[in-house]
């Protein structure tokens, strides 16, 4: 009979200490969650079912034990925060096993619908959640014998079918690691496999690999083997070629802590090798794993995070060092099979099979809706992410919280290292500095350093569920700071981390005296260097995916990588949409409802705003940042970043460059109206930078961008070289005169679009904080009447082009700020 790795009784949980050798196995109480959380971490728990298991036991007990089955908990709330921070700090101590991720998520389900009914106490919460957990053993036993016989089954078809076996039809099956009861509730996983074949008479022999640097095959899976006394041979992970390749080996089977969209399916450092062992050698390998280890959220394998082991794994040997000092170590857990290599995929609720046609990926996520274990909502179009809202969150996605955010980069070393040593995480400071618009932003601080955490939820965050928006564009967001830090790495924070499947970015942090420009200058400050340093950033940005630098194909290939349908519809929708119509999502000050009704009844600005927007669907120029205003910029006297490109997409080249200018147009307005609401504050000199500013950026955009263009080679498609080359017929004078008329266009353009910019946030629903924190109310709505009427004027310029430099901008703009 197998070994049962876990022993639970209501309030007692004990597990056998792995450590020692099997042969004197002993049993530990496990009263807390922290000593669960050590043993987990130091791998006494090992095996991604049970440590799912023993995380939620090891919470059982706890509430059994030490709260009093709930009634030291003053409410209910009390006992669900307890229940949630628990469950947070447990789920730190292993992150590729995504097991004990789902239990975590399953238990706080079930303790957010206790904590619902009606009549619930501290008590009756505590009681679910422990009856909850204590099903999760019997439900892993029972998984696992499931698997074990759609596991054998599919073992003898395959290597049938693969022209191995004995004659007799019984298998030589090898394995890797351990997941057999000592890693699951009982039976095991891949192990349980071969216990099925064994059971059925169908087992030649099992091999099983030594799995080092922690050897769990050598002190485990053969302990388990003898133990039940199955036909078995242990041998050195570096001897399974040599076993192969003398035709010992029918089958390989192994487990999985994560098993991706594609098939990709991460285990044990070693079953990479192996798979590619058997792929040569024609032997069918198989992933034995079950259900909760399938993780869709994820496309493959490249995005599994990957825990490091302690160096001493391999240095020391029962506390001794056994290798010279200072050696470098390199000690991954876990390495990742691909998809292509595995033959099939065995769960207890039956075998995945190869996407049809395709043989280099698994149908995970149809398996997981055919069996229910996804919604069709959540599998659109192969996204999780894409039609979700925050009361449809997938299943295992992890939003982030003040309080949560310590956990979260715990689980990952990269980041954990650039905070400070895992003994000082209680005194790292984390902060939520959102701008309250769309997303979360985190700033975690400690001793080795600081880490900017940005985290997408499937709504617009100041609105709620009732504004769905998609995920995505956090990998939108990551694809443009990485192209722009290739273009202007001067101007672009680094990307540390990204977590697709959460919509999580980890960035450089940029720390005081950095400020966003907003920010700065409400506090009526400057910034001399802010023009150079953003017509650097929009003009190399821009050219360099313009089909002025790049050929056609890979033009057209970045327009699809770069699609971001979602949040252009937002921004058609709050800019070319609803300041012209009556629509709830408008908030403006209701001193100026008669202008806003004039704006919506002026043909003219109707047409201009239609132009305007078809000039945004459909001019597929260049990459842009989409949201390039005063509030995505960060700023020191000598320093400019520019961050937040979710709204990137590829576009008219005038609207970056029109989203600045609009933005600070309207804070020149603003600075008059917060001068009238506090006279004793001169903002004379802000005004002329400001006025200074906007014509340096048009002249030094112009003066870069044409420089590029005339210096790179002409290897763009839409100004050839052979066309416009010193060689050519007309000579260098036609790329001249194109040069002179792009820029005509363009000023008009960057015009009528600034106009829109500053008409939506006055009238939209989304403002400046520039006016709206103007206290004297009359002085903001002076403000606000002055800045829309200028807007107006912008957006019109569209159809009557009556502005026709940068200085008469400038002029008409200080005349309407100050009348």
């Amino acid at each position: 009979m197998a070994l049962q790795a876990i022993k639970y009784e209501t309030g007692s949980l004990q597990l056998l200490d792995q450590r020692l050798l099997p042969f004197d196995s002993i049993y530990l109480d496990v009263p807390t969650p922290q000593i669960a959380w050590i043993h987990i971490k130091d791998m006494v728990v090992r095996g991604a079912p049970a440590i799912g298991v023993t995380g939620a036991l090891a919470l059982a007990v706890d509430l059994t034990n030490n709260k009093s089955r709930g009634s030291s908990f003053s409410s209910v709330q009390e006992a669900v925060s307890y229940i949630f921070e628990t469950l947070d700090y447990l789920v730190t101590s292993r992150p590729t096993a995504v097991n004990l991720a789902d239990s975590a998520l399953k238990l706080k389900a079930v303790t957010n619908e206790a904590a619902s009914k009606q009549g619930s106490t501290a008590v009756s919460v505590v009681e679910a959640v422990v009856a909850a957990a204590e099903t999760f053993l019997e439900a892993d036993i029972a998984a696992n014998r499931a698997m074990g016989a759609y596991g054998a089954k599919a073992l003898l078809e395959a290597s049938q079918a693969a022209g191995k076996g004995l004659g007799s039809g019984r298998l030589r099956v090898l394995t890797h690691c351990n997941t057999g009861s000592l890693a699951t509730a009982g039976f095991g996983t891949a192990l349980g496999v071969i216990r099925a074949l064994h059971e059925q008479g169908k087992l030649e022999h099992a091999f099983c690999t030594e799995t080092r640097p922690y050897n769990q095959g050598a002190r485990l899976t053969a302990f388990e083997l003898l133990h039940d006394g199955l036909p078995s041979t242990l041998i050195c992970d570096s001897a399974a070629a040599s076993l192969m390749g003398s035709g010992q080996v029918d089958a390989v089977v192994v487990g999985a802590d994560r098993v991706v969209a594609n098939g990709d399916s991460a285990n044990k450092i070693g079953t990479y090798a192996l798979s590619i062992l058997a792929s040569y050698h024609k032997v069918p390998f198989f992933i034995a794993a079950p259900s909760t280890t399938l993780d869709p959220g994820l496309q493959n394998g490249s995005q599994i995070v990957i825990e490091q082991r302690p160096s001493e794994e391999m240095t020391h040997f029962r506390g001794q060092r056994v290798v010279k000092e200072g050696v470098q170590v390199w000690n991954p857990s876990f390495d990742v099979a691909p998809a292509a290599l595995i033959t099939g995929i065995i769960t207890e609720k039956g075998l995945i099979h190869k996407q049809p046609g395709d043989a280099s990926e698994f149908a995970v996520r149809d398996f997981m809706l055919q069996n229910g274990l996804l919604t069709a909502e959540a599998s659109v179009s192969g996204k999780e992410e894409a039609s979700t809202t925050s009361s449809q969150l997938k299943r295992d996605f992890l939003q982030l919280f003040t309080e949560t955010v310590h956990a979260y980069i715990l689980q990952i070393p990269m980041l954990q290292q650039l905070v400070g040593p895992v003994s000082t995480a209680s005194t790292w400071k984390v902060r939520e500095v959102g701008d309250g618009n769309i997303n979360f932003v985190y700033i975690v601080e400690g001793p080795a350093g600081s880490l900017c955490i940005k985290q997408s939820l499937p709504f617009v965050r100041c609105v709620g569920d009732s504004w769905p928006l998609t995920q995505d564009r956090s990998r939108i967001e990551v694809q443009g700071l990485v192209e722009a830090a290739k273009h202007a790495p001067r101007h672009t924070p680094k990307v540390h981390h990204f977590d697709s499947k959460n919509a999580i970015i980890v960035m450089q942090y940029l720390a005081p005296p950095f400020i966003i420009l907003r920010r700065g200058l409400i506090e009526g400050k400057v910034y001399n260097s802010f023009a150079e340093h953003i017509t650097e950033y929009m003009a190399c940005t821009l050219f360099n995916t313009s089909t002025f630098k790049l050929d056609a194909d890979s033009y057209r290939a970045n327009v699809v990588k770069y699609v971001n349908s979602e949040m252009c519809l937002l921004t058609e929708k709050v800019i070319f949409a609803e300041p012209y119509i009556k629509a709830s999502n408008n908030r403006y000050s209701p001193q100026i409802e008669d202008q806003v009704q004039q704006l919506q009844h002026d043909a003219q600005a109707k047409v201009a705003i239609s132009i305007l927007k078809d000039k945004f669907m459909h001019q597929t120029e260049a990459l842009l940042h989409g949201d390039l205003h005063t509030g995505s910029i960060m700023v020191t006297e000598s320093e400019t970043y520019v961050i937040d490109p979710e709204f990137g997409f590829y576009g008219p080249i005038a609207f970056d460059v029109a989203k600045i200018v609009g933005e600070l147009l309207l804070t020149l307005f603003a600075s008059y109206g917060q001068e009238m609401a506090t006279p004793e504050i001169s903002r004379k000199q802000q005004q002329v930078w400001i006025l200074s500013t906007i014509t340096t950026i048009w002249n030094s955009f112009v003066s870069k961008f044409q420089k590029l263009w005339s210096s790179t080679g002409l290897t763009g498609d839409s100004y050839p070289i052979a066309v416009h080359g010193p060689d050519a017929p007309a000579g260098s004078s036609s790329l001249q005169a194109c040069q002179q008329a792009y820029f005509e266009r363009l000023f008009q353009d960057v015009l009528g679009f600034a106009g829109a910019i500053m008409i939506r946030r006055i009238v939209g629903i989304s403002h400046v904080a520039d006016i709206d924190e103007i206290a004297d109310v009359q002085a903001r709505v002076s403000c606000e009447r002055r800045a829309l009427a200028f807007g107006k004027v912008l957006l019109i310029q569209i159809l009557q082009q009556s502005i026709q430099s940068i200085e008469a901008l400038i002029s008409e703009a200080e005349n309407a700020a100050n009348n």
